[in-house]
């Protein structure tokens, strides 16, 4: 058997997890939320910044989904089968739920604390009684998925409030890699079944259902779009360029006022980004990130190449082999974001689907991402202007 530290880390592995599995990972998330409260503890007036996305808030939404889901939920069991009306015991704590409902003043976060070890306590007792089926795992494992999205919630929340806080990088966080510069990769034209079968035990609503789709063949890159390949676009004028932008992207351009991305300080003579309270130096092989749509789209208008399909990028990603490097950057593909064929979503849905053409979608994911979560069929919905997110591209030949 392989150790256990190696399947925590499995994403295949993780969405088939039993409960002996699943305890560990719900233990490892929670821990990981708990230190990143640590981090942002050390400054009172950053932990409870922002309302909605105070990084306080955020941590507490990882207790309180397993207490309205897990705890509270006499149906739980039941799966997705659960009705949204179903009766619900009490919370676990009414002070706090009073709180999340913005009818109270938040806790202190010795308080949440507690509250956090409280809630986890309860799901894992739940967990050891509960039938080991698809079933009566759902909870446990959709769970998991969210609170490991919360700690990618935390992690942005992080690049937003350490820019003017200076200090030393918050606990969990890790720098961006860098990758050196490959040749792009040329696949042929085939036949692909897109998205996440049946029987596959936690498919996140995103990836319903499998379908089959021809795929012409195709060149795509290698890697994504470095810092040193989007400078030279701003060196040539990029943001001034008319002919590079979509209607819509052009029109967020001037209501922004945006001549960089987002944190970017200084894009010529290399590319200087605020980090933790000071300008720093991106390396030019990292990839470009907290980069809008509309700049990812502008940079391939300027070079002369598109942005992947998502059936590309999901091909790349399972055929491409070690020659197609991804996980540092969500990455934007073409398109607007939509549900597969026959996608089923119960009450307890992570993942909304947008109104039609409002929202594009991501591939991928960010080396802020837990491991156990990154997985090629994985995508998220965006609105094309946000750069919040932890967010590059890649492009294909035209």
């Amino acid at each position: 058997m392989r150790p256990r530290a190696a399947e925590l880390d499995d994403a295949a592995a993780m969405r088939r997890a039993g409960p002996e599995l699943l305890s560990l990972a719900l233990i490892d998330a929670r821990n990981h939320t708990l230190r990143w409260l640590a981090a942002f503890d050390a400054r009172d007036a950053l932990l409870r910044s922002e309302g909605g996305a105070a990084p306080l808030l955020l941590a507490a939404r990882a207790g309180a989904w397993q207490d309205r889901w897990i705890a509270r939920n006499v149906r739980r069991q039941c799966g997705e089968a659960a009705e949204p009306s179903a009766q619900r015991l009490p919370p676990a704590d009414p002070a706090i739920d009073a709180w999340l409902a913005g009818q109270a003043p938040p806790p202190s976060a010795q308080a949440l604390r507690g509250w956090l070890a409280a809630t986890l306590e309860t799901t894992l007792d739940l967990l050891a009684a509960a039938h080991p089926d698809d079933a009566g795992l759902f909870v446990f494992r959709c769970a998991l998925r969210h609170e490991d999205r919360l700690g990618e919630a935390l992690a942005e929340r992080a690049a937003e409030l350490q820019l003017h806080a200076g200090g030393e990088p918050p606990l969990p966080w890790r720098d961006p890699p860098a990758r050196a510069a490959a040749a792009a990769l040329w696949l042929p034209g085939q036949r692909l079944m897109l998205g996440s079968a049946p029987g596959g035990g936690a498919v996140p609503e995103n990836e319903r259902w499998a379908h089959a789709v021809v795929v012409p063949d195709f060149e795509i890159d290698a890697v994504p779009v470095s810092w040193a390949q989007y400078a030279e676009f701003a060196a040539d004028g990029g943001y001034d360029r008319r002919d590079c932008w979509s209607e819509a992207g052009w029109a967020w351009l001037q209501a922004e006022g945006r001549r960089a991305p987002r944190h970017v300080e200084q894009l010529r003579g290399g590319v200087y980004v605020q980090r933790h309270g000071q300008l720093c130096r991106a390396g030019a092989t990292q990839a470009a990130l907290h980069l809008a749509r509309h700049e990812a789209e502008a940079w391939c208008r300027w070079a002369g190449r598109r942005l992947p399909t998502e059936p590309e990028w999901e091909l790349a990603a399972l055929h491409g082999g070690g020659a197609f490097a991804w996980g540092d950057v969500f990455e934007w593909v073409a398109g607007s974001a939509r549900a597969w064929p026959g996608r089923t979503a119960g009450a307890s849905a992570l993942d909304a689907l947008p109104a039609p053409g409002s929202a594009g979608v991501l591939r991928g994911a960010s080396w802020m991402t837990r491991r156990r979560q990154v997985h090629p069929k994985a995508r998220r919905f965006m609105p094309a202007q946000l750069d919040t997110a932890f967010c590059g591209f890649r492009s294909c030949a035209v």
